[in-house]
């Protein structure tokens, strides 16, 4: 879903197709993206973290995502691609896997829904 610079951004409760790069007057999303200034380093674990450094690495890179002007997109591309390392819009691998669960619960659940409701109204 293509966000123009004046729109307010709609998040899905079910995944879409892959979302287009941003082109704007700042071009991709991505370019505007805080943790491409100086920060990378915190998002992505070097070989054998120990979990306490690893708890406390997360949670600075996610103060770095709170402040981030592109975290929705960013969050969104993790999801749709899926990331599997690192945190990106302020998820970390595990919570996009619990978020990727919930879209495809939900998604079930409406299939569902469509499902059960279509003879029923048919019969009606």
């Amino acid at each position: 879903m293509l966000q123009l610079p004046h729109q307010p951004l709609q998040v899905a409760a079910v995944p879409a197709p892959r979302l287009p790069a941003r082109e704007d007057q700042a071009g991709p999303w991505h370019s505007e993206a805080v943790c491409r200034r100086d920060e990378a380093g915190l998002f992505f674990a070097p070989s054998k973290e120990p979990t306490a450094a690893r708890l406390a690495r997360e949670e600075a890179a996610k103060r770095v995502c709170a402040r981030c002007p592109v975290m929705v997109e960013c969050r969104e591309h993790a999801l749709l691609q899926p990331e599997p390392y690192g945190v990106w819009g302020g998820l970390t691998a595990a919570e996009r896997r619990v978020v990727l669960a919930r879209r495809r619960r939900r998604e079930v659940e409406l299939r569902k829904a469509a499902a059960s409701s279509g003879p029923i109204a048919a019969a009606g």
